[in-house]
């Protein structure tokens, strides 16, 4: 017979700190992030890795985190939106009018971020691709690709970030 384990005792390092949590193997990074660490930057949309409203950064690289589960992060480095504090790409979002309900810009602000720092003078079809990976129900589509483009293009100083990640 094998043994279950009902939870699972888990270090996790979010948004540059050391947490603890207590999990049940199949729940999912999503669910520990809002309901048992307060972090509810990522949003719950599809559940099903179409839209991108959850998305967070793992070794800064974006995932979907209603795809991911918590037990699969641990030894990693987790950020959310929390951890960009005053970041360059939320002044772009600001500046170009990037969001009308607000919903998907957590997740599309991580995606951009994680682009910044993977590719920092990316080609226009790179930023579309890696745009093309959450979806906007309001239609900001050209305002949040204008964003970007102004952030990747100098128009928005990188250096205004306090979190360096």
């Amino acid at each position: 017979m094998i043994a279950y384990k009902e939870k699972t005792d888990l270090e996790l390092r979010v948004n540059g700190q050391s947490r603890t949590v207590t999990v049940p193997p199949g729940e999912l990074l999503l669910d520990t992030l809002r309901n048992r660490l307060g972090l509810t930057g990522a949003k719950p949309g599809c559940r099903n890795g179409d839209c991108g409203a959850c998305t967070v950064l793992v070794d800064n690289s974006p995932v979907k985190s209603c795809l991911m589960l918590t037990v699969e992060v641990a030894g990693h480095d987790i950020l959310t939106v929390e951890g960009l504090q005053s970041a360059p790409e939320q002044k772009a979002f600001i500046e170009q009018f990037a969001f009308q309900c607000g919903y998907c810009t957590s997740g599309f602000l991580m995606v951009c971020h994680a682009l910044r720092t993977q590719h920092p003078n990316p080609p226009d079809h790179v930023i579309d691709a890696w745009l093309d990976s959450n979806i906007c129900r309001c239609t900001s589509y050209a305002e949040i690709g204008k964003a970007v483009r102004s952030l990747l293009s100098g128009e928005i100083p990188k250096s205004d970030a306090q979190n360096k990640n």
